[in-house]
């Protein structure tokens, strides 16, 4: 039988991690201030960090027809394709902050923004690192979408 397994890391807040995952995470924490969440008042930030030290920003933006939104992270992974198509891509931040909730545990990407990134991965020719906390508590590091998505479906499927 064959398993899936995959390496993670769990800080216990945000101050354990490394300065620039650190200032990414605050990044995404401070930009989720102008999602556009009037139905779910789950408001969404990400911050994506460039090869070239650039941070770009996007927020979860909501539709009253549910299906027309935009997630923070594809918000911010179609500004970096659309404006920086050769820069190499090196992590993402996710945060979050929710009217019902305590805020302070990571948010992991939905399965749709899971896809994307995976082909963003492929289109960078490198994995993508993710750190995903709220806005206290634990923070999650995954080094790789494709952790998140075992057996994704991708360009070479279509060939």
């Amino acid at each position: 039988m064959r398993t899936f397994q995959f390496h993670y890391e769990e800080y216990q807040d945000a101050q354990e991690l490394p300065d620039a995952w650190k200032e990414l995470l605050k990044a995404a924490q401070q930009i989720l201030a102008t999602a556009h969440a009037p139905y779910s008042e789950f408001k969404v930030g990400a911050a994506v960090l460039l090869g070239d030290g650039q941070v770009i920003c996007g927020v979860n933006i909501e539709n009253a027809s549910y299906p027309v939104g935009i997630c923070a992270e594809r918000s911010a992974l179609a500004s970096v394709i659309s404006q920086f198509p050769h820069e190499k891509i090196e992590a993402i931040a996710v945060s979050y902050l929710s009217k019902s909730g305590e805020n302070n545990l990571p948010a992991f990407p939905c399965g749709m923004c899971r896809q994307f990134i995976s082909e963003c991965e492929d289109r960078n020719h490198a994995p993508i690192t993710l750190i995903l906390g709220g806005q206290t508590g634990p923070v999650s590091v995954v080094y790789s979408a494709k952790h998140l998505l075992p057996f994704s479906f991708g360009g070479k499927d279509l060939q």
